[in-house]
């Protein structure tokens, strides 16, 4: 792959032909993919579809059946503790010790890679910075809020300055301002250099942060791209919303029949309609709902949204 001016990407992961099978399940199916210097990659999916045990098999912490993965140009083993000092693992549940300080925990966690002492300081101030936590140092976890809770497990991560870091739902159950610091020192990470394998299921973070996605289901890829180019795989055009205060199920039939129409749903006084691929399909409808003399409050149109390409993919939404 090659970034605009032809320079050509470096892998920093590459996975080919993953597979892991238990007893009665194929749970990752043959995957390759790669992972280049300075991305933000969204690893998408719905529970089960097999994304858990692709993570878990790239850092060793599952062994897996057939296949290959290096890492930084190496073959990834357990044992291979020159790839892992320079990998950052964010996991979903935060894994922080209650006895320790904010300060103590981050220093702790560090220390496990950086034994300098004045490297250590200032790889840890800078830790506390990214994530907001400086009026935090003296707290032990048990007076963090749950936002607070988790700027703190990411810097407990990502503290020994690590070239590729995975991170597992972030801003899950975080507050608004939680979230918005966190999304902000993920793009700083990935300014710094860092390359970031980042799983959510909050699709507008995907939108926000990532360069590149890749959606799993039943262990395989079914779709990869950056959100615009995935955006082109969904079968809708538009989407149309329209406040109504009461509709005759014989309009709705009726506009069903419409050039472009895909669907029609009238719910709790929205008519939503889905176009397919057409144009002036707005301007189409308010000529219909002005003939039929149907009186309507708001309307707005919307552009297809990655979850509709999700749902349209997987045929789930992406919590199932």
């Amino acid at each position: 792959m090659e970034r605009e001016g032809g320079r050509k990407l470096k892998n920093v992961i590459e996975v080919k032909n993953l597979t892991k099978e238990y007893k009665t399940l194929k749970a990752v199916d043959d995957l390759s993919f790669e992972v280049y210097e300075g991305e933000i990659l969204g690893l998408l999916g719905p529970n089960g579809s097999g994304k858990t045990t692709t993570i878990n098999s790239i850092l060793s912490l599952l062994k897996f059946s057939h296949g290959s993965i290096k890492i930084f140009g190496k073959e990834m083993r357990p044992n291979a503790y020159d790839i892992k000092r320079d990998i950052g693992v964010v996991f979903q549940d935060v894994a922080v010790f209650d006895e320790l300080t904010v300060y103590d925990n981050i220093d702790y966690f560090c220390g496990l890679y950086i034994h300098e002492k004045s490297t250590r300081v200032k790889y840890i101030d800078d830790a506390i910075d990214l994530v907001g936590l400086n009026d935090f140092k003296k707290f032990y976890p048990k007076q963090l809020s749950g936002g607070l809770l988790r700027r703190l497990n990411i810097a407990c991560g990502i503290a020994h300055k690590p070239k590729l870091i995975f991170l597992d739902e972030p801003t899950v159950a975080v507050d608004p301002q939680s979230r918005n610091n966190i999304l902000d020192g993920i793009k700083k990470l990935r300014d710094g250099g860092a390359t970031i394998v980042y799983t959510t299921h909050y699709m507008e973070e995907v939108e926000i942060l990532c360069d590149r996605v890749i959606i799993i289901d039943k262990g395989k890829i079914i779709a990869s791209g950056t959100t615009d180019e995935l955006k082109e795989l969904a079968k809708i055009e538009e989407k149309v919303s329209v406040e109504v205060m009461e509709l005759d199920h014989k309009y709705i039939e009726e506009l069903k029949a419409l050039k472009n129409v895909d669907e029609v749903l009238y719910m709790n006084h929205i008519l939503l309609v889905t176009y397919k691929k057409g144009k002036n399909n707005l301007v189409e409808l308010m000529d219909y709902l002005k003939k039929e003399s149907i009186k309507y409050n708001k309307i707005y149109s919307e552009r297809p949204t990655l979850n509709d390409v999700f749902l349209e993919l997987t045929g789930k939404e992406l919590r199932d």
